[in-house]
């Protein structure tokens, strides 16, 4: 098997271009497979008589290309079949819905352990870190093969406005239970007001404003609504339905501590009144501060944020729900389409992309102290052309550089996620041009 992977691989530097994109696909997934099958037969040895899969079978093939080829759909329709399961397909029990409840999420089988990541992207990635010379996380997980290059993955990051993603999966989670309707009354009221960005405020007025759970999952998702944010988390069980969330869907290196309103109050030293809610009276109160207490404050959140996440566990997250492993398929869709109309960060991730790339993302924002910026983040999924998606993300714990520097680096990450897709791409195009008729395959 070894052997015959190493060949096939091979072809991917041979050839010439020209080849067509169902090629190409076919290719690639082809050689997942393989890959698959050689991770799950040195793990399972009967595996490998349960699939009667001979690969002799395929490497005498490559003398005749059109023959190479339909091995090559052979094992992309067995992936399809077998790799999904790992077992004979079974119908799955009947399941009764309640009226206005998501569909269920489908069993998820297993997946076989991930190989490495490309060694030219993580490559890549250390050289950009190290450039930037300041405290950055990096990880970018590839939602099919589930490999994932990562700079200080494992290390806790603040998330700021990051974390709205899990309130709004918390929220989406309960829909799936049928706990609650997205289209269900929320009416907010003067203590409702939060910090910051929080355009809803505006509506509340004297009298309060009345709309739905729609609507708040929208603005936190798409605004950054920091109002919003925290009334939908009051509405799913405050942090603790959050926490609950993320350890029922094994979801680790990621943490939420506290609401917005709370938490940007314990960052700059202050103990949150609804007052502060009010025009610029945050501003106000945290400008009284001694720059001691400020100091303290910062340098506590910073060490030990009550926001914390990993970048490995982040892109773990995204790469999970890529895959529909956490919520039903109606709601994945819906989560992510909701993600991909962010209106904040136009210029972060989403400035490296090329034409024909996708992005479903969430940023974050921290505040200013002492000449720098705390938590500075984007976090996404990047989709290519071909439907490729890989989990994106970067965190700044925090950063003296210019805007420009900033949105510059953050930028270089996508373009080199781009940089790797196109290669296996160019790679896949060779090795198939290698295989048409009336061409040497090599191997003589």
């Amino acid at each position: 098997m070894n052997q015959g992977l190493g060949q096939l691989r091979a072809w991917g530097r041979s050839g010439v271009d020209g080849v067509s994109d169902l090629g190409v696909s076919l290719l690639v997934a082809s050689l997942r497979v393989l890959t698959w099958i050689e991770n799950l037969t040195a793990s399972w040895p009967q595996a490998r008589r349960d699939l009667a899969f001979d690969t002799r079978m395929f490497w005498r093939a490559r003398w005749r290309p059109a023959s190479a080829l339909a091995v090559l759909a052979g094992l992309t329709i067995l992936g399809g079949v077998y790799v999904a399961t790992g077992t004979p397909a079974k119908a799955p029990p009947p399941t009764i819905l309640a009226a206005g409840v998501g569909a269920p999420r489908p069993h998820v089988a297993p997946r076989p352990k991930p190989g490495p990541p490309p060694e030219a992207l993580q490559k890549r990635l250390d050289e950009l870190a190290e450039n930037y010379r300041e405290t950055v996380g990096i990880a970018v997980a590839d939602c099919s093969e589930g490999w994932m290059a990562q700079v200080a993955g494992d290390d806790a990051f603040p998330q700021q406005s990051v974390s709205k993603l899990w309130v709004a999966m918390t929220t989406m989670d309960a829909l799936d239970q049928g706990k609650l309707s997205l289209d269900q009354g929320v009416f907010l009221g003067p203590q409702d007001r939060s910090v910051f960005f929080q355009p809803i405020s505006h509506k509340i007025g004297a009298t309060g404003y009345a709309t739905t759970l729609r609507d708040l999952v929208r603005r936190a998702l798409i605004e950054s609504d920091n109002a919003a944010n925290d009334k939908l988390l009051e509405q799913v069980g405050g942090v603790d339905a959050v926490a609950d969330m993320l350890a029922r869907k094994n979801l680790t290196g990621i943490r939420m501590g506290a609401d917005e309103k709370n938490l940007q109050a314990k960052i700059a030293g202050l103990t949150w009144s609804p007052e502060m809610g009010v025009g610029g009276n945050f501003k106000d109160a945290r400008a009284r501060l001694p720059d001691s207490v400020r100091d303290a404050a910062m340098k506590e959140y910073l060490e030990n944020p009550l926001d914390g996440a990993t970048p490995a566990g982040l892109a773990t997250a995204l790469m999970a729900l890529k895959r529909g492993e956490l919520l039903s398929a109606q709601s994945t869709d819906t989560f992510l389409a909701t993600m991909s109309e962010a209106r904040t960060g136009p210029r972060r991730l989403k400035g490296g992309l090329p034409s024909g790339w996708s992005i479903a993302h969430k940023t974050g924002t921290g505040q200013d102290w002492r000449g720098g910026s705390i938590g500075i983040n984007d976090v996404a999924v990047l989709t290519a052309p071909d439907g490729r998606s890989y989990a994106v993300v970067v965190l700044m714990k925090r950063t003296t550089k210019p805007v420009p520097a900033r949105l510059a680096f953050m930028q270089q990450v996508s373009k080199a996620v781009v940089t790797s897709w196109e290669s296996e791409r160019d790679g896949a195009r060779k090795t198939l041009a290698s295989l048409r008729p009336g061409e040497s395959s090599g191997g003589h």
